[in-house]
């Protein structure tokens, strides 16, 4: 397999669609799809009436038809729901197997490659992160069958992940421990497990096992990945905070700015010659859209770079075309801010979110809405009194959060990003009142900087577009 020079980052939920990572792919770099929220993003596509065909396509050349029966009784609506009808709820995540919600995550995960793959050659990878738990095994599992070339992890420390793969790849069942709050330090893990055996009638089929990146933020992280995981890492991708979506928490400071962000110091700083001398292959990530950037990665030894926030700007990305038009204007118009919000991310790490307005960055839009978990995907877990595990998220209703044993403290200023980013991609739930959650907007510090790829004279700006830029085959816009 070649060593691409640039991956398209895995971005937000649906963000970084099939139709993103299919267009960097048929570049020969590697295209990325995000498995985020995949089962809850396909059933509501479907709902729609699945414009265009596209995932029943992809559904036709899944080998477990059985699977493909019950999703499309329980989730295709011909035609589509009026805009007007809320989606039919997916289940939520959880410890208990549901074979159901289990189909439609391998399903939907199969689906999503197969069309990121289909007619070329190119690579595709897949973005996972480490704090969403719950549905990893069976999502790597529909990649894998896919054939999905890379599994990129962050947001955690995937240790666990190699050797998962391995196993999955082997036909074997896979296990991950799961972090459960308050459960006695001498009681068993808790796990979540999954068994390709039983998906099959016949003997389970021996797959391809991708090559695996894990998303870091320092050396020390890399040499413990690369010394102590299940099994192989074959690659880094090294972000830095300035990088979009969720950010490592800064190692040194617990302060924060006058404008109430963390703040990065020298200890935060990357040891690249400690890196580089674990001979793996890494890309860098954050601010590597701007010129020069390439060159100046493979100086320092690295194979690459990532880029995100630039692909998400692209025609092909899945931000649905109304928001990113505003953003492009806002961008040209010199008034881009992205903001990383301390408290925002249910699940503690800092999160940059593009200060726009009708979006939930706007504090008056996020204080009308009326916090609920209907997702699920970012719940903690936490053991409950009698022994047995229990759900709850920051986002919550702070009276059902507290009820649950949690923090009333830990409730201030949390965001539904399971919610607010299926939104952004035009899955929004309609609620109660007739309205749609808002949209969240998640970029890279660089967003203000973007005017370099385009200007409003053009109504395109694709992929190609991009890479001309960063690979040196066109120059910057002035």
């Amino acid at each position: 397999m070649t060593t691409p020079a640039i991956i398209q980052g895995g971005m937000g939920v649906a963000v970084s669609n099939w139709r993103l990572a299919r267009a960097v792919s048929q570049e020969a770099q590697l295209g990325v799809v995000s498995a985020s929220l995949l089962a809850v993003v396909q059933a509501r596509l479907l709902q729609q009436g699945d414009p265009g065909g596209h995932l029943r396509r992809a559904f036709a050349h899944f080998p477990l038809p059985g699977i493909v029966k019950q999703v499309l009784a329980d989730y295709f609506v011909p035609g589509g729901i009026p805009k007007d009808q809320p989606f039919r709820p997916v289940p939520m995540p959880s410890v208990q197997r549901n074979p159901r919600l289990e189909g439609l995550t391998v399903l939907s995960n199969f689906a999503e490659v197969f069309l990121a793959k289909e007619g070329h050659r190119g690579q595709v990878g897949i973005n996972l992160l480490e704090k969403i738990k719950l549905p990893t095994l069976p999502s790597l599992y529909g990649a894998m069958l896919a054939g999905v070339d890379v599994v990129l992890m962050g947001a955690g420390v995937p240790r666990e992940i190699p050797g998962a793969l391995d196993q999955l790849a082997a036909g074997e069942a896979a296990e991950l421990k799961l972090h459960v709050e308050d459960r006695p330090v001498d009681q068993p893990p808790v796990i979540t497990r999954f068994d390709p055996q039983a998906l099959w009638e016949r003997v389970a089929p021996k797959l391809p096992r991708p090559r695996f990146f894990a998303i870091i933020s320092s050396a020390t992280l890399a040499l413990t990945l690369a010394r102590k995981s299940t099994g192989v890492v074959d690659g880094f991708v090294v972000e830095a905070p300035n990088a979009g979506g969720h950010n490592a928490p800064p190692r040194a400071s617990h302060t924060l700015s006058e404008s109430g962000e963390p703040i990065y110091g020298p200890r935060d700083a990357v040891d690249f010659p400690r890196i580089r001398s674990l001979g793996l292959p890494f890309w860098l990530a954050g601010g590597a859209s701007r010129p020069g950037k390439l060159a100046e990665a493979r100086a320092i030894g690295a194979a690459g770079v990532q880029v995100g926030t630039a692909f998400a700007l692209c025609d092909e990305s899945g931000i649905v075309p109304e928001l990113k038009r505003r953003v492009r204007e806002w961008i040209c118009a010199g008034l881009a801010h992205v903001r990383t919000d301390p408290l925002a991310s249910p699940t503690g790490f800092p999160f940059k979110m593009a200060q726009l307005s009708q979006t939930l960055s706007d504090a008056a839009a996020y204080a009308r809405r009326l916090r609920r978990c209907d997702l699920g995907y970012l719940r903690s877990l936490f053991q409950r009194e009698d022994g047995t595990v229990g759900y709850r998220c920051p986002a919550e209703a702070p009276e059902a959060f507290v009820r649950k044993g949690g923090d009333i403290a830990e409730t201030t200023g949390r965001q539904c990003l399971c919610n607010g980013l299926a939104a952004t991609v035009g899955l929004g739930q309609v609620l109660p009142d007739g309205s749609s959650e808002l949209p969240i907007l998640t970029a890279g510090d660089e967003l203000r900087e973007l005017g370099r790829f385009f200007d409003l004279s053009r109504e395109s700006f694709t992929v190609r577009d991009v890479l001309n830029v960063l690979l040196g085959n066109a120059p910057a816009l002035t």
